[in-house]
């Protein structure tokens, strides 16, 4: 799985530390996430969407190996 976390944070000119207490995580995780380190559970996929206020196809994205 893909994302572009980054990208969408860029975008709201917010760090990482401000996602993570927005969505009720530590920053270690949206790091992690970021660098496809960690694959988040439906429902925190779900609370980012909704965070940027866009589908959650429009930040994951499976790849043909997933």
């Amino acid at each position: 799985m893909t994302n572009n976390l980054k990208v969408q944070r860029a975008i709201k000119d917010i760090s990482q530390e401000e996602l993570a207490k927005q969505i009720g995580v530590s920053r270690q995780t949206i790091n992690a996430m970021e660098k496809a380190k960690y694959v988040p559970s439906t429902v925190l996929a779900l609370k980012i969407a909704k965070f940027f206020g866009v589908a959650v196809e429009e930040i994951f994205t499976l790849e043909e190996t997933d």
